[in-house]
Parts: structure tokens; C-alpha cells; sequence
């Protein structure tokens, strides 16, 4: 029987993948998408609950049910800010998230998009990265069943997804002869994989705590070998 989760930043390149494979899978029953703004998907298993600012979530607490999971994949990018908004926007998001979602279920399991370059001591000279950092820990420390901070690098998009990054998306359209040949690097992942871990992650404790991009394909490429759970 599949399972309840939750997805953040379904509108977003990642956020999109992780929703596309969790559709697909027949290990996830039903799909709670907490979203500012009601996005075009039409299928039976994903319900949209709207919300507009994500530190008043306990005004929808009731409509997020008991879910197995939360894919926390909403983030936004540091270019321009100060670590004071930076922080607001991520790690006291993220902590008001969290603690809600501890509060709904204990046995939870937390995956959080972070990046590649994640400062866990959160002393380094980059901003963004001690946050993150920050953030990482508060969930790890949380006490959830199982927590796992994913640290992609370079992405592919896959299934039709684009980045809401205009200068990416240029990127990535230059770039799309060599997709087949970056696919095949260790240190590149997709939309599909970072999904396809995820939902692994619900169903096994085999798996490290922080995912970069090698981990990240490992730990698909066992979802695949497997088959159904």
C-alpha cells in the first residue's frame, strides 16, 4: 500500500520532478502539494492546498492530514540579499515547516533540498551556505524517524521540466546535445533521480543523511534495480 506525502516547491524545477515521479510511483498513495499559488496539475492522487505565506502554515494544519513524508523542495536563491532576508526565507520558513510537520507526525521522514557546498559547521565565509547549513541541522536535530538533506549540484531537467531561472533554462537549451553524455557523469543528476531517491527514502534506512550528486544516483539506481518496494 503506498504511502501520504507532502511536497513544497512544486512549481519548481526540483520541486516539479519529485512530483512527476511521485504520480508515477505506485509506492505513493496520495500527494498533498502546498503551493502559493494553484499550479496546472490534474491528477487524482495530488491535492493543492494554498497557501501564501508559508510562516502562517498552521492556518492549513488540518488539511495536511498525517503524512509519511514531506519533500521539502521549495528554496529560493541568494543573489541579492542580505543573510538576514536570506534567512528569514529559509531557515525560518523551513523551521516553521518542520516543526509543524514533527507536530503532525514524529515518524515522519524529512527530505530537505539544500546544494552542494553546504556548510554544516555554519562558521564558513559563504552566506548561503551557513545558512543552509543551519537549516540542515535544526532538522537533523528535530528528532523525525529519518531526516536526509539532499546536496544536489548540476541537474538535469527531465519529462518536459524547466527551470524558472531564465538564464538556465538558456543553459540548458545550449546544453541539451550533451544531456545523454552528462547523464553518464557521477557528479550529475536529474529531476527524475532526485524523485526516484526520495521515494526511497520513505521505504529504507540505508541511506546517508546528507546525498551530493553521487549519492543522490546511487541511491536511485537501487530504486531501480529493486523494482517495486
Amino acid at each position: 500500500m503506498g504511502k501520504q506525502v507532502l511536497i513544497t516547491g512544486a512549481s519548481g524545477m526540483v520541486g516539479k520532478g519529485v512530483l512527476l515521479e511521485c504520480i508515477d510511483s505506485p509506492e505513493v498513495s496520495d500527494i498533498i502539494i502546498l503551493v502559493r499559488n494553484k499550479i496546472n496539475i490534474s491528477d487524482k492522487k495530488v491535492k493543492q492546498v494554498i497557501l501564501k505565506d508559508f510562516t502562517q502554515i498552521n492556518s492549513v494544519k488540518n488539511e495536511l492530514g498525517k503524512p509519511a513524508a514531506c519533500f521539502h523542495c521549495m528554496g529560493v536563491s541568494s543573489v541579492g540579499m542580505n543573510e538576514s532576508t536570506f534567512s528569514e526565507l529559509t531557515f525560518d520558513v523551513t523551521r516553521i515547516l518542520a516543526d509543524t510537520m514533527y507536530s503532525l507526525n514524529k515518524d515522519m521522514v524529512f527530505c530537505y533540498v539544500s546544494g552542494t557546498g553546504t556548510d554544516s559547521t555554519e562558521k564558513g565565509n559563504t552566506m548561503w551556505a551557513r545558512v543552509k547549513g543551519k537549516t540542515e541541522n535544526y532538522i537533523l536535530k528535530l528528532g523525525f524517524k529519518a531526516a536526509y538533506m539532499f546536496r544536489p549540484g548540476i541537474i538535469i531537467p527531465e519529462k518536459g521540466i524547466q527551470s524558472r531561472t531564465r538564464l538556465y533554462n538558456i543553459s540548458y537549451k545550449i546544453m541539451r546535445p550533451f544531456f545523454p553524455l552528462f547523464k553518464r557523469m557521477k557528479n550529475v543528476t536529474t529531476t527524475t533521480r532526485i524523485g526516484q531517491a526520495m521515494i526511497r527514502c520513505l521505504y529504507f534506512t540505508d541511506i546517508a543523511s546528507h546525498l551530493e550528486n553521487v549519492e543522490i544516483n546511487q541511491t536511485r539506481c537501487a530504486v531501480r534495480k529493486i523494482g517495486h518496494f
